[in-house]
């Protein structure tokens, strides 16, 4: 989990990754196109990320297309708090001590916020 400075108003953001199709199978073009737009690929992990600010209407339609194509290509989302990235212009949330608590909370033992369970 990601640890922050003390300071209430220190801000943050949603950090969303995606596990890639497996790059020899046709899904992996799919998903591609469906993800290019939205989230930034990393090739040494394997994953796409996208970064949120807001639960607006944007934000939302975001999260939306992820958890699309991770259930469309069998693969998984993880949701967790990030420390603003460098050169980020968009909104952030804010840190409240009840958000907080809540996003660094686990819905299961070892399955973070987001996760859906395996099985």
């Amino acid at each position: 989990m990601t640890s922050w400075a003390n300071s209430p108003d220190q801000g943050w953001v949603l950090k969303a990754t995606i596990w890639a199709a497996p790059a020899a199978a046709p899904q992996w073009k799919e998903q591609l196109n469906r993800l290019r737009p939205i989230a930034s690929y990393d090739d040494t992990t394997k994953t796409w990320q996208a970064h949120l600010g807001a639960l607006d209407l944007e934000g939302l339609n975001v999260l939306q297309a992820l958890f699309d194509a991770a259930s469309a290509h069998g693969t998984q989302v993880r949701l967790e708090p990030a420390p603003v990235p460098e050169r980020w212009d968009g909104p952030v949330f804010t840190r409240g001590p009840d958000v907080a608590v809540l996003l660094e909370a686990r819905a299961d033992q070892g399955r973070p916020l987001g996760q859906l369970p395996l099985g």
